[in-house]
């Protein structure tokens, strides 16, 4: 499962995560997107229930049942992106405890950690598990060819490296049976 935290058409951020499909593909993992530019969802106000908001419900249900999750995330201002923390702020241990995370960040400038750690303390708020393998993309504008694909070989590598390691850990923390052990 993987969310991005994106509200612009052709997002950078959801070019990363494609490409991050594509890895999982590969692995022979589907990894679901999901898009909250194509989600009604509230401002958190502290209410225990959005029932005027059923799009709520599928976001607590879907990462329920995901082991493991990709969090995106454009940095606006040094920070992550409102709707990703908005998002994030909807759910609850419920959905998100025990829980193995990868980290994506997506930056117009240079590549810095700022949103990857801001996510990394949100993830352990709620008890969740971070891999150590993470991606930056600085200069995101300049990043990806016109159909999406990675321009840099060593940035497409650290993807490969990513999504692997995202199983493996998801597969050890989460107690799952790896396929043909």
């Amino acid at each position: 499962m993987a969310i991005g935290g994106s509200m612009r058409p052709n997002s950078s951020t959801y070019r990363a995560l494609e490409v991050a499909r594509r890895e999982f593909e590969k692995l022979g993992i589907p990894l679901h997107i999901l898009d909250l530019r194509q989600m009604n969802l509230p401002f958190v106000d502290g209410s225990e229930s959005y029932a005027d908001y059923p799009d709520v419900a599928v976001l607590k249900e879907t990462l329920k049942q995901a082991d493991g999750i990709i969090l995106a995330s454009p940095e606006y201002h040094g920070s992550i992106s409102g709707s990703l923390k908005n998002a994030l702020d909807l759910l609850s241990f419920d959905e998100l405890e025990g829980k193995v995370f990868g980290l994506i960040s997506v930056l117009g400038g240079e590549t810095n950690s700022n949103t990857l750690n801001q996510m990394r303390l949100i993830v352990r708020w709620v008890h969740g598990w971070v891999i150590p393998d993470q991606i930056a993309i600085g200069r995101a504008w300049n990043a990806f060819d016109e159909q999406g694909n990675l321009k840099d070989e060593n940035l497409q590598q650290r993807f490969q490296r990513f999504a692997q390691s995202l199983v493996t850990n998801t597969h050890k923390l989460r107690g799952i049976p790896v396929q043909g052990a």
